[in-house]
């Protein structure tokens, strides 16, 4: 289970990452690829080309912190909205990347209506 404040993003790569990148690496990504800041707190994942390994590279107050999943068997499956072709990163909800880790496909999963307050 991951608890995490409410403030906090996630930040999905579209394309595949060298899984050899390190800190470094992926915070210079984070930075030109996508325009964002990675000492934001935010949390950046990337995939690697096969799609059977994961890294998440996040900022703590006064370092990085990379982790890192490889599955045995498989792939992570990975649903990118239609909309974001193009992009390099699109923000997926925290319930999705929660999903993910635990080998859910969270374009397959049928949520079911609730009601939704109406924001002015």
């Amino acid at each position: 289970m991951l608890s995490l404040p409410a403030s906090v993003r996630i930040y999905l790569a579209t394309e595949p990452c060298d899984m050899r990148k390190g800190f470094d690496s992926l915070a210079a990504l984070v930075r030109e690829t996508f325009g964002d800041d990675p000492l934001s707190g935010h949390l950046f994942v990337f995939r690697s080309r096969r799609a059977d390994r994961l890294k998440v590279l996040w900022w703590d107050r006064d370092g990085y912190a990379i982790w890192m999943k490889r599955l045995e068997k498989g792939t992570f499956r990975l649903a990118v909205p239609d909309a974001s072709r193009g992009a390099a990163r699109v923000e997926i909800p925290r319930r999705d990347l929660a999903m993910l880790l635990e080998g859910i496909d969270p374009g397959n999963v049928a949520k079911s209506r609730r009601f939704a307050c109406a924001t002015a």
